[in-house]
């Protein structure tokens, strides 16, 4: 038996995964418990953004075996639907310098050379979804111009806002992380109405897809 963490942003993402199953506990995530498959998961809705998302991490993953990210995302380029996270990095992370913006893995001394900035997810157990790498950061990113640069500077081709936060926890834990998450807008000018009509069926997809992986883990 496995103990796996699932988190997501907001309530509707966290309630999109496994729905109406388990128990709500008291606490500032809501975690709700429920045995699924042999395996003791846990969903907790861990807020927006990175220092959400890894203080809910640090909080509840310590006894977890797994870390897992469940959610809605915007694309850089791909269509819609649900993506396997193989990597992620935080885009906001780096150093200021004349001129430009060098881009340091999160966590690492912003300064000398600039190496991998990504962190890499446990492999795919298979659940024949498109792979990507997220770019999270603390804003929400609706400017095509922004969205052109993460893609260039980066080879980012979805973005979100707790992804790679909880990368990053994961790896201080010592623990595998995962992701999986459902494209509700283009990272443009038209995200934030997007945003709000596709949330719920976003969220869904992405949590279908959880469902999947939890079957396939292993004890």
């Amino acid at each position: 038996m496995a103990c796996i963490l699932i988190l997501a942003a907001l309530p509707e993402e966290a309630d999109a995964v496994f729905p109406g199953q388990g128990t709500v506990e008291a606490g500032a995530f809501a975690p709700r418990s429920l045995s699924v498959d042999g395996h003791a998961v846990t969903i907790a809705t861990c807020g927006l953004g990175k220092v959400n998302a890894a203080l809910s991490a640090g909080m509840l993953g310590g006894a977890a075996d797994l870390l897992v990210m469940s959610g809605t995302c915007g694309s850089l380029g791909p269509g819609p639907g649900a993506y396997w996270i193989a990597e992620a990095v935080q885009h906001d992370y780096g150093a200021v310098q004349p001129g430009l913006f060098r881009r340091y893995r999160a966590g690492e001394w912003p300064i000398g050379e600039a190496g991998e900035a990504h962190f890499a997810a446990m492999p795919d157990p298979g659940l024949n979804l498109p792979h990507a790498r997220i770019a999270s950061g603390d804003s929400f990113v609706a400017c095509a111009d922004a969205a052109a640069g993460l893609v260039r500077d980066l080879g980012a081709t979805l973005v979100d806002m707790e992804v790679g936060a909880v990368a990053q926890a994961a790896m201080r834990l010592g623990k595998p992380w995962a992701a999986v998450k459902a494209v509700t807008d283009d990272a443009n000018g038209d995200s934030a109405g997007d945003f709000h009509a596709n949330l719920v069926r976003a969220a869904r997809v992405a949590g279908a897809a959880i469902e999947r992986l939890v079957a396939r883990v292993s004890g």
